[in-house]
């Protein structure tokens, strides 16, 4: 379910949504639900900001941190920060 809830701080609205799970995944993770939930936006997070489709400042704000805890969320996870495609650098290091 996901409902539409207007934000009074600023001119952006935010959704909340609404995940069902079974209550033995928490304590199979040994997670309280609120870990579970900043552990999975920050997972899914990572994996749009890996993938290409969000900038460092979307995944950060889709994450819950600011930019500077993002970036060392990404180092902890062995993720790169500063993701290089090979075909660029070849093309940089032509250039000079």
């Amino acid at each position: 379910m996901i409902e539409e809830q207007a934000s009074d701080e600023s001119e952006f609205s935010m959704r909340t949504m609404t995940l069902d799970l079974p209550d033995d995944v928490f304590s199979a993770l040994r997670r309280s639900p609120e870990e579970f939930l900043q552990e999975m936006r920050l997972a899914a997070a990572i994996h749009w900001y890996s993938q290409g489709a969000l900038s460092q400042e979307k995944a950060a704000e889709v994450a819950g941190l600011d930019r500077t805890d993002f970036l060392l969320a990404l180092a902890r996870e062995k993720v790169e920060a500063f993701p290089v495609d090979s075909t660029q650098l070849a093309g940089e290091v032509e250039r000079g």
